[in-house]
């Protein structure tokens, strides 16, 4: 799973004063610091960003050498709770709540990060997971599945990741499989605009819900995972329904032309329980 970013804001004190007063040149001195060192850590932290390793599923910069672009990117290499995961030995929890879900219609823009697919959506979508309010942020695509059940993989897979107050982050994925002719009414809406080439983006006027992405049945396998990119950030709530969605083969078709292979490989899940709600 891709992760989320977040923006900063630098704010600009300015004391004006008409009389020569030594408290107020004690006062203004500190506030110039502050201001300063404010600025100098938004400096420090766009160049971070900027400096990152690029990545990919391939080659030199590919999954296995994760760990080894970026010192950022360590726990991919060095973490124990790592995604994906083979599901397999699952334990009932009938504790274990329906997950809420409170998604609304609106545009998307459509993002190809030269790696997958992203969807980015507007504000106002969320979930209710174990009492927890979780806002979504975005989804995105993988061919083929990266979560497998019982070591079988699906055609795609459909990451929905998800964000709460304070800072945790949740994913639902939702397995896609070959339907031969019976498209997803919802991804029909989104194919019509995928952006072909790396660094491109295509807005969608049309309302689209990602309530349209999941299946009838909510039953779902949850663990403790990470984000499936780098920086592999650990400590995600992952929730993996246990029904597949449907695609036509030419909607699997046109993804596939675009991202042949970009899936992680699977994880040791080093003894992590596997529960499922029904």
């Amino acid at each position: 799973m891709r992760s989320p970013f977040y923006f900063h804001h630098t704010y600009v004190y300015r004391l004006e004063c008409f009389r020569t007063v030594p408290s107020l040149f004690i006062v203004e001195i500190p506030m110039r610091l502050l201001a300063l060192a404010a600025f100098a850590m938004g400096v420090a932290a766009m160049a971070a960003a900027q400096t990152s390793a690029n990545w990919s599923y391939q080659g030199k910069t590919g999954a296995l050498d994760w760990g080894k672009l970026d010192p950022a990117y360590r726990v991919c290499a060095q973490g124990h709770e790592q995604s994906p995961i083979d599901i397999r030995g699952a334990r009932l929890n009938k504790a274990l709540q329906p997950i809420e879900f409170h998604y609304i219609a609106g545009p998307v823009t459509l993002g190809n990060d030269g790696n997958t697919i992203v969807a980015h959506v507007d504000p106002g979508s969320y979930i209710v997971a174990g009492g927890v309010r979780y806002e979504l942020i975005e989804y995105s695509f993988h061919h083929p599945s990266e979560s497998t059940v019982k070591g079988k993989l699906s055609d795609m897979e459909i990451h929905l990741l998800h964000r709460s107050a304070d800072g945790k982050l949740a994913v639902v994925a939702i397995r896609l499989v070959e339907d031969i002719g019976n498209p997803n009414a919802t991804l029909a809406t989104l194919w019509a605009h995928l952006p072909r080439t790396a660094g491109a983006t295509q807005k969608v006027t049309e309302m689209v819900n990602a309530g349209g992405l999941l299946p009838a049945d909510r039953g779902y396998w949850t663990y403790m995972g990470s984000l499936s990119t780098p920086p592999c950030t650990e400590g995600v709530r992952w929730f993996v329904f246990e029904q597949e969605l449907g695609l036509s083969r030419d909607q699997l078709r046109a993804f596939e032309a675009i991202f042949r292979i970009n899936t992680r490989g699977l994880q040791d899940p080093h003894g992590r329980r596997i529960e499922a709600n029904e």
